[in-house]
């Protein structure tokens, strides 16, 4: 079964996207220094934006996250690896991947203030990306996906 497809399942979406959004909630809460505080400054601008629009930008982004991690979580699935040690270990791909998405869907952004944070934090978005594809991977697993 692919990632995607393991996805579209509608009893296991929503609460999918509800631990996506506090798998970033613990990633922006995780961040120090300087750094740290810019991350946080710009989510809490976007969660700002209006109630739910995370969960919304989430549940709206996941099918296509799905179709750009399934090359990456099939493989870890052919070669019988655990999905967040294999995630973890191509951490650089699964951002890759994941900012492809975002990185599009910011460029056709309506509103000024979502795109102009996620101008200002894309610079150290790999990163911070590749820092989350362990707990990633373990959400999927959690989800017996």
């Amino acid at each position: 079964m692919s990632l995607a497809d393991a996805l579209s399942d509608e009893k296991k979406k929503p609460l999918i996207v509800k631990d996506c959004c506090e798998l970033i909630d613990s990633e922006v809460k995780d961040k120090s220094g300087i750094s740290g505080l810019v991350i946080k400054a710009g989510y809490g601008t976007v969660k700002g934006i209006k109630p739910g629009f995370v969960e919304k930008a989430v549940d709206d982004l996941l099918p296509d996250f799905a179709k750009a991690l399934d090359p990456i979580y099939a493989d870890a699935k052919s070669q019988n690896k655990n999905v967040s040690e294999f995630f973890a270990s191509n951490a650089g791909r699964v951002a890759d991947a994941l900012l492809a998405i975002t990185d599009a869907k910011a460029e056709r952004a309506k509103s000024g203030a979502a795109k102009a944070a996620y101008e200002k934090l894309r610079g150290s978005a790999k990163k911070n990306v590749e820092q989350a594809a362990p707990r990633l991977g373990k959400l999927l697993e959690k989800h017996g996906i």
